[in-house]
């Protein structure tokens, strides 16, 4: 195994972006920050824009604090999903791409029924049904914008788009391909079939390749500009999930994850993708990930909740740091009162904990009051969401799991790692906290030649972090809130 090797990780949520060093010397990898910027999304007359320009400038100054700690090899970026910039015939953006909360899609789900029978549309996708979609972004344009699209030569996902500004290169990377409901799940390509349905126009789509794929060099305006050389870049894993799940470190074949941060993202990853009545009626995704293997998982709104939350006290002039938030949660009545965590009251920006309060008094259950209370609400809720989820993939699958792996910045919360243990009945391993960043690199490292595959960098991975265990408590409580919880989901 080859060694010496290090790569450079962009890495941008829904709030924040990072550039993250990797270094690997043949046994274990080691990542350093060297940029962290800010991901403010900008709202101009109604319309909720991702600054995109602003985000490649944050890139380049990554770039330029790399360089200064010594170089690397290797640029890869990834993103959250969904969301994408449309390019004319001259390579140039026509609008800045547009927020996945944005409201321009309420009504898309329900308009595509007309289009083509939803039945056909999961058996062809395998995608969980989600109003922010690509695709339905794509029919709000079609529906209430032509013009744009007709402007457009093609569409590039988030990911692609920085590795296009990046190289000049136009393609897509086949895990963020995968979030658009726009994939034949199967044969791994675009679907056709449901782009004429819907009125797409089907030159907009670029070719797929496959994760880790070295798509180019940097251009050499851009090296000349920052005084780097024309380093390779690699489309590692576009979506944040899949490198994030390059980075789980299981040993077994069968284990369920849960990548958390604003979103949970709760599955399995099997050979191929699984697509059949059963999954359709729980709304599973099959998500493509690296070596064509599908991640079987079910979208559920996760930290989001808190983070939305912590925004709404601090604009009541309440500044509570996550840690005093989960101090106060731990502390707070257990078992009071529940959510849906994915109730559509929930989805948008604003004041989560009125809306917390309102869907108790609904609910006909006792109402939160204090901070803390609403705070132990949400954990309780998203863990209960959880084991709701473990059920349907395990019927799904009609296998068991002994361990649930928890990655991602949620794995740094021990109260709802200890929840989630105690409402699955299941030990839950957390760690690693910055799995996406790991995958990432991990990905580039293999596309260098460094490290051989995918069982290597696991293994390699499990060397270079800390897991936590946590093993299930309360077993009965935990069994009488599962019950309650149903109840108030309907």
């Amino acid at each position: 195994m080859r060694s010496e090797g290090k790569v450079l990780a962009f890495d941008l949520g829904a709030s924040g972006g990072r550039a993250m060093l990797g270094s690997f010397d043949g046994e274990r990898i080691t990542i350093e920050e060297v940029h962290r910027f800010s991901n403010d999304p900008v709202t101009v007359q109604g319309t909720m824009y991702w600054d995109v320009l602003r985000l490649f400038h944050e890139i380049k100054q990554g770039l330029l604090k790399a360089k200064q700690r010594g170089g690397f090899d290797s640029i890869s970026v990834d993103t959250w999903g969904v969301d994408f910039g449309l390019l004319d015939k001259e390579g140039r953006l026509l609008e800045n791409p547009i927020h996945y909360r944005d409201s321009r899609t309420l009504g898309m789900m329900d308009k595509s029924r007309t289009m083509l029978d939803h039945d056909e549309f999961y058996q062809i996708t395998g995608t969980q049904f989600m109003e922010i979609n690509t695709v339905f972004q794509l029919l709000s344009l079609s529906q209430n914008r032509p013009d744009m699209l007709e402007r457009a030569d093609c569409l590039l996902m988030m990911p692609d788009l920085f590795h296009y500004m990046l190289t000049g290169i136009k393609v897509v990377e086949y895990s963020i391909a995968t979030t658009t409901q726009l994939l034949d799940a199967r044969a791994r390509q675009w679907s056709e079939r449901i782009i004429k349905a819907l009125g797409l126009p089907i030159t907009l789509f670029k070719e797929i390749v496959p994760c880790g794929t070295r798509i180019g060099t940097l251009t050499k305006d851009i090296a000349e500009e920052l005084g780097i050389p024309q380093v390779n870049v690699v489309a590692s894993a576009g979506h944040d999930t899949q490198s994030a799940l390059v980075a789980v470190p299981a040993t077994e074949e069968d284990f369920i994850f849960i990548s958390c941060g604003t979103w949970s993202l709760f599955g399995t990853e099997l050979r191929e993708p699984l697509i059949n009545r059963q999954a359709a009626s729980f709304n599973i995704t099959n998500e493509g990930g690296y070596e064509g293997k599908a991640s079987f998982l079910k979208n559920i709104i996760g930290l989001w909740l808190i983070q939305e939350s912590r925004r709404q006290w601090m604009r009541e002039g309440k500044e509570y740091s996550f840690g005093e938030l989960e101090a106060m949660g731990e502390n707070a009545e257990p078992f009071l009162c529940f959510i849906d965590p994915d109730a559509p009251e929930f989805i948008s920006a604003g004041n989560i904990p009125e809306r917390i309060r309102n869907y108790c008094e609904r609910t006909s259950q006792r109402i939160p009051s204090t901070v803390g209370e609403v705070a132990r609400c949400i954990n309780e809720s998203i863990a209960l969401k959880y084991r709701h989820a473990m059920e349907q993939l395990m019927e799904c699958t009609g296998k068991e799991y002994d361990v649930i792996h928890i990655i991602g910045g949620g794995s740094v919360s021990q109260l709802l790692c200890q929840m989630t243990a105690g409402a699955c009945n299941k030990a839950v391993e957390a760690g690693p906290i910055e799995a996406t960043v790991y995958g990432n690199v991990a990905l580039q490292l293999i596309a260098g030649g460094k490290i051989p595959d995918l069982k290597s960098a696991r293994q390699i991975i499990s060397r270079s972090v800390e897991v936590k265990v946590f093993e299930p408590k309360d077993r009965d409580s935990w069994d009488d809130a599962y019950e309650r919880f149903l109840k108030i989901m309907g």
